[in-house]
């Protein structure tokens, strides 16, 4: 009866490519009527650009684990960023991230000469940090709290700041506000405010210098067709348009699942794939506790077709406002929509000349908010989407309003329609209580035959620390 999986994500397609290249039986069941997940196109008017993620980062990882799971490397076609990204400063000021060390020691010099010792620091520091991290917190999972309370790890965490925050553990190296920014606005890319999330995940911004910033050519949901396509070839049965209702559950232990219609489908193993908080209420009730988790942030995403290009573009940039964190309070704190809004803008077709028709191109603009319930997304959100747009035709691509030929807009809303829990992009937040041990698990309840994996699992979100999970549970699942 082998294994099935309760959702189509990333995770679930990861694990279904390793344990089907050990021979073993597979079903995925989706209740959409695509695979992927958080990885998809938003396409209209001729345009079409990634829903979702864009940034790839730690690109070993996501390389090695589908080579792991037998697809080859020269199918993912990857293209380094060079810079990494820029960031726009409310001044006018402009700052450049640099994967090449003595290039951003240059930047540094340009515009912050007292840090560059600071950043050698970090540097230098991290490099250690990082490969202690790596193995203590993303190579293992915690089915045990034993396990995670080791004297090593305890140590690691200490010297991580983790009971501080990312910008907290930033100010150790830095001063200059700009510069706490740059090194600690990451944490937006997992759905947490770098105030609040734990020095654990300084690991981020560490990363992007370390391995750099990758572009998958064609989007980055490009992917899933290789993957679904693999899975295919394999014989994985893929349901999609099936959703799953209830998990059928016999003297303890998962045995299968039934679907809208009323059917009974047996298995030997079953994977929830979804946003994890959703996973209890397909089991009788009162079987496990119904546990409240704080969502990540929500973000309003604007999609673009423009009839024209702008060369000296990069494909990652950030704006920010003249206080990035005042607006972050208004996220994270207040569930507030910013007064004065940060954002993010993916520009594709300033590396890939087949992003869009010749002589055009797309754009997606990502403004951080806070998740579905406090905002009333129809009466504020159109104006701060043309606010947005002003904002960045000014500050960086002149001409973009009269340039857009399609326009769409997803909210937090939109969402939590899609099954994001509270409508957070990124899954649950990654506070402290929601991190490393204290996070979800593979093996989630004292179930027999019931695992999780996906962006709320440990160790967390990101296309690659998903697919991390993803082989963590496989390699579980196979010694099993």
């Amino acid at each position: 009866m082998g294994v099935a999986f309760v959702g189509g994500g990333i995770g679930s397609l990861t694990a279904a490519l390793l344990l089907s290249k050990q021979g073993k039986q597979v079903t995925i069941y989706e209740r959409g009527s695509r695979l992927g997940g958080r990885l998809a196109f938003q396409e209209g008017g001729g345009y079409r650009i990634d829903q979702g993620p864009t940034i790839v980062l730690l690109p070993e990882m996501l390389l090695s684990i589908l080579e792991e799971a037998g697809i080859e490397r020269s199918r993912i076609p990857l293209l380094e960023c060079d810079p990494l990204y820029r960031i726009h400063y409310a001044d006018g000021t402009v700052f450049h991230k640099w994967r090449n060390q003595q290039r951003q020691i240059e930047e540094l010099e340009r515009m912050f000469p007292e840090e560059v010792d600071g950043f050698q620091r970090y540097m230098a520091d991290m490099e250690v940090a990082f490969k202690q991290g790596k193995e203590a917190f993303l190579e293992r999972p915690f089915l045990r709290k034993r396990e995670f309370y080791t004297f090593r790890n305890l140590t690691l965490l200490t010297k991580l700041k983790a009971y501080k925050s990312v910008r907290s553990f930033a100010g150790r190296y830095f001063r200059s506000e700009k510069l706490l920014d740059a090194f600690s606005l990451q944490t937006l890319y997992i759905g947490g405010a770098p105030f609040q999330s734990p020095g654990l995940y300084t690991l981020l911004p560490f990363a992007e210098h370390a391995y750099g910033i990758w572009y998958v050519k064609g989007g980055y949901a490009g992917i899933v067709s290789i993957l679904e396509e693999e899975l295919r070839s394999r014989g994985v049965q893929i349901k999609t348009e099936t959703q799953i209702e209830q998990l059928v559950l016999e003297n303890g232990r998962c045995i299968g699942v039934i679907d809208e219609g009323g059917r009974e489908m047996l298995h030997d193993t079953i994977v929830y794939n979804g946003d994890f908080p959703h996973l209890a209420s397909l089991m009788p009730k009162n079987t496990v506790p119904m546990k409240a988790y704080k969502p990540s942030s929500g973000t309003i995403l604007i999609y673009l077709g423009l009839n024209k290009q702008w060369e000296q573009a990069s494909v990652h940039q950030f704006f920010l406002p003249d206080n990035l964190q005042s607006g972050l309070k208004q996220i994270f704190q207040n569930n507030q929509l910013p007064q004065d809004p940060s954002f993010y803008i993916f520009y594709p077709s300033a590396m890939d000349m087949e992003a869009a028709p010749p002589g055009e191109s797309v754009m997606y603009m990502l403004i951080p908010a806070p998740p579905h319930g406090s905002v009333a997304w129809e009466d504020e959100v159109p104006a701060l989407v043309e606010r947005v747009i002003d904002e960045a035709e000014k500050r960086g691509f002149p001409g973009l309003r009269a340039a857009i030929q399609w326009k769409e807009v997803r909210t937090p809303q939109d969402a939590e329609s899609d099954g994001l829990y509270h409508g957070g992009s990124f899954g649950i937040a990654p506070t402290f209580g929601q991190s490393a041990v204290f996070r979800p698990q593979i093996v989630p309840y004292p179930i027999k035959g019931l695992y999780a994996v996906g962006a709320s699992v440990h160790p967390g979100g990101g296309i690659p620390i998903v697919m991390q999970g993803a082989r963590l549970l496989a390699n579980y699942l196979l010694k099993e």
